[in-house]
């Protein structure tokens, strides 16, 4: 599996695939009217917001909780240790671990999104150790990416002077 996500058409697929289910979001987000559970961290804001929605909106979420936001930190989380695997050899699976845990902790809290647009309010309180754990893990694989990618451009540069 290491191998295959290190492979420069794999990173591409899996850089297309993140992107575009970005804009999805934000289309989404647009056409319905709504702010994702997935950016708050305070439960107590989860709830008030979850309270606020239409049923129509209720069930938008829910769908796009399940079907996008399972598939989006498949596509980040292994894009971004890809990255860090395939540009930093002796030391690039330890800068890809959190890419790989975010992957869990960010449908771990979807999960507990479904249940809290479902009526489980209470396990909305889960939201305020797992989202900030996922921005965490998340802003760590991005950061990688990007060092990766300037170092990437640095020796482009650098070999095409020499």
């Amino acid at each position: 599996m290491f191998d295959l996500i290190k492979r420069p058409s794999t990173l591409l697929i899996l850089f297309l695939s993140t992107v575009a289910m970005t804009f999805a979001f934000q289309w989404i987000a647009g056409q319905w009217g709504l702010v994702f559970l997935d950016s708050i961290s305070s439960p107590e804001q989860a709830k008030e917001l979850v309270n606020g929605y239409s049923a129509e909106q209720i069930q938008v979420h829910i769908w796009t909780t399940a079907v996008l936001d399972v598939l989006y930190p498949l596509a980040y989380g292994s894009f971004f240790a890809g990255i860090a695997m395939a540009s930093f050899r002796h030391f690039g699976f330890f800068l890809a671990l959190p890419s790989f845990l975010v992957i869990p902790v960010d449908i771990t809290e979807g999960l507990i999104q479904i249940y809290g647009l479902t009526g489980n309010l209470d396990l909305l309180d889960w939201k305020a150790i797992l989202t900030p754990l996922k921005f965490g893990l998340f802003f760590f694989g991005f950061a990688v990416a990007v060092i990766a990618g300037l170092r990437w451009l640095f020796f482009q540069v650098k070999s095409r002077l020499a």
